[in-house]
């Protein structure tokens, strides 16, 4: 297993699929140092102050990673949850962000609630959310495609591991839908839209990451 690098990128590319994805569970919750757990105290007051009903917890934390062609293998380890909204200190904790497009190469796009913790009132692609104890995030895709879209997908591939910024670590699948397949979104989202299958054509409020995001699966 490597640890998790320190810099912000792209730490393995796939695709793989689902089942090819072993996790390891590690018992030992993680412990942040005292200073980032006030900050992270801070984070959910704030949070909640906007009329999230979010609450805290434990989810995944990324505590080291083994890539191959054929294999990616996760060891995980319970976090607090409310550490991924530290800025600049979200300590490896783990999120997956599962694209979804539909079966003419279109792609799914919904603008995030004002209230949420992450992407507030920003357009996103897909769905995403945490991993919770002892979940393979495979199943976190699953789950997050019928609570947030209410579609399953007809083939799902996992396609990258990226270390953000805020030392978010994203796992990035790539579902495909059946044709004819209609979405509903959830209360997490107060607009959507499909844009084009070419990103070149995406409209003005698919800011850079976005379309870097669909650049790197479109390039896949």
């Amino acid at each position: 297993m490597c640890r998790v690098p320190t810099r912000a990128g792209l730490l393995a590319r796939g695709p793989w699929a689902p089942p090819q994805v072993e996790v390891h569970w590690r018992p030992d919750p993680f412990e942040p140092p005292p200073t980032v757990t006030a900050e992270a105290d801070i984070a959910l007051g704030r949070l909640r102050d906007r009329g999230s009903p979010s609450h805290d917890g434990f989810a995944a934390r990324l505590a080291a990673f083994d890539a191959h062609s054929e294999r990616l293998a996760l060891e995980l380890q319970p976090i607090r949850w409310a550490l991924r909204l530290v800025t600049e200190n979200a300590a490896q904790s783990l999120s997956i962000l599962c694209v979804v497009r539909a079966a003419d190469g279109r792609w799914l796009a919904g603008r995030r609630a004002s209230w949420l913790a992450s992407w507030a009132g920003r357009w996103a692609l897909g769905a995403g959310g945490s991993v919770e104890v002892d979940e393979n995030p495979t199943h976190t895709m699953g789950r997050e495609l019928g609570e947030e879209w209410s579609v399953q997908a007809e083939r799902l591939t996992i396609e990258a591991l990226v270390r953000l910024p805020s030392e978010v670590v994203l796992l990035v699948g790539l579902a495909w839908l059946a044709d004819g397949a209609e979405v509903r979104p959830d209360h997490e989202h107060d607009d959507f839209a499909w844009w084009p299958a070419d990103v070149a054509k995406w409209p003005q409020e698919a800011d850079e990451p976005l379309r870097r995001m669909g650049a790197l699966l479109a390039a896949g």
